[in-house]
């Protein structure tokens, strides 16, 4: 869930704007709490499977808060009623984005259902809009972050569900087999990094430099991909250092290792899914995020009694401390993440407050438009093939 922290009321409201591959007619608020996608029902079906039943493979994906049916029908009050728990916690304005997204999502739903029933062939999406009259509502893993730098890994050699016509068979086993999706089992599909060149011309008006889906595709080959990656994590320009990058690839080693073991023992088939890797791009902002988490990680360490000096009551340090990510030792760095809403204070967060923990980075399992549980037919080799060359080149970013 969104927590107690309400989303700010802006006037201009944005689509969400830190997407770097995927679908679009996606939505959040200016402040980036709640992330709405357009969704199939597969999809929703292995969200709540995962949530209800797989709670260690849901500790890997983005909070599933629920969904919104978005058709021609929907008016403010239907989506008051369908999600209240969320409504409060949503601007009016992000209510009328949603709104005007459902009335252009059914008509293009209407169309495409017209084309299938004459016949018409599969073609690629061009637009990259869903045609669905549902969306999921999910935390948005990129909260939190003052330059987030993030990069789509899609997963697997195998691209295509076992329902997809032959000739999206064929074009997706082309991609795979002029990719790294082919010889390592992912492909970056999408990545930005803050003051990612010193050309200006190469920036976007935030600062980033943005690698489209033609960069993955590409310019990325089996014998350049862990240096393409290495740019993402080293950035002296973001006042990221050796030292810095080396202790983040570590704490996304660690991560990538984790979800190595959870999917080994899951019994899914995921295609075209991705991982998602968040991490704060501006230097100065990640050494005093990673100095401010390990400050108070310390304090946990040392005991209740230390605890209780710095204001954190009992019954929250029990939350916290099973939810430390620790990450590399260089010398006196170490990464170490206090995840929840605890002030940084010790007080439990006021609605108008901004007083999280400031974010180090995130890593997420998404996109499940095809994927499905499927017992007794073992884990998805397809999509591990993926994780274990990332784990390979994170150990090697991280020496």
């Amino acid at each position: 869930m969104a927590g107690s922290r309400a989303i700010p009321n802006h006037a201009d409201l944005q689509p969400f704007n830190h997407a770097v591959a995927g679908h679009e007619g996606t939505l959040s608020d200016a402040d980036g709490v709640l992330f709405i996608k357009p969704c199939v029902q597969q999809e929703i079906d292995f969200y709540e499977k995962a949530f209800s039943e797989h709670p260690d493979f849901a500790a890997l994906m983005p909070a599933y808060i629920g969904t919104l049916a978005l058709n021609d029908a929907t008016d403010v009050n239907s989506l008051n009623e369908q999600l209240p728990a969320v409504a409060d916690y949503m601007s009016q304005e992000l209510k009328e984005e949603a709104v005007l997204m459902a009335k252009t999502g059914a008509t293009k739903a209407a169309a495409e259902a017209a084309d299938a029933q004459d016949g018409i062939q599969w073609r690629p999406n061009k637009n990259r809009r869903i045609a669905t009259n549902t969306s999921v509502v999910l935390e948005n893993s990129t909260h939190g972050f003052k330059k987030p730098n993030i990069l789509d890994a899609k997963l697997g050699r195998r691209l295509w569900a076992d329902d997809a016509p032959l000739e999206k068979r064929q074009r997706f086993d082309e991609i795979s087999k002029s990719t790294t999706n082919g010889s390592h089992g992912f492909r970056i599909a999408g990545m930005r990094v803050y003051k990612g060149s010193d050309n200006p011309a190469e920036l976007n008006a935030d600062g980033y430099k943005v690698y489209d889906k033609d960069y993955g595709r590409l310019q990325v080959t089996k014998d350049n991909v862990e240096r393409e990656i290495a740019k993402f994590i080293f950035n002296e320009r973001a006042g990221i250092d050796e030292d810095l990058g080396k202790a983040i690839a570590q704490a996304f080693l660690e991560d990538l290792r984790r979800v190595e073991e959870v999917l080994a023992s899951s019994e899914t088939r995921m295609y075209s899914s991705s991982l998602l890797f968040t991490f704060e791009g501006d230097g100065e902002a990640l050494r005093a995020a990673i100095e401010k988490n390990n400050a108070i990680a310390s304090e946990i360490e040392r005991g209740d009694a230390q605890v209780d000096e710095i204001g954190l009551a009992q019954e929250k340090v029990a939350t916290i401390d099973s939810q430390v990510i620790s990450g590399r030792i260089e010398g006196d760095l170490k990464v170490v993440e206090l995840m929840g809403d605890v002030a940084a204070d010790g007080e439990e967060e006021d609605d108008d407050e901004e007083s999280n923990l400031p974010r180090i980075y995130s890593l997420k399992l998404i996109d499940f438009a095809h994927a499905e549980w499927v017992p007794g037919q073992g884990p998805d080799e397809n999509s591990l093939l993926g994780v274990r060359s990332l784990i390979k080149i994170f150990e090697e970013l991280a020496k």
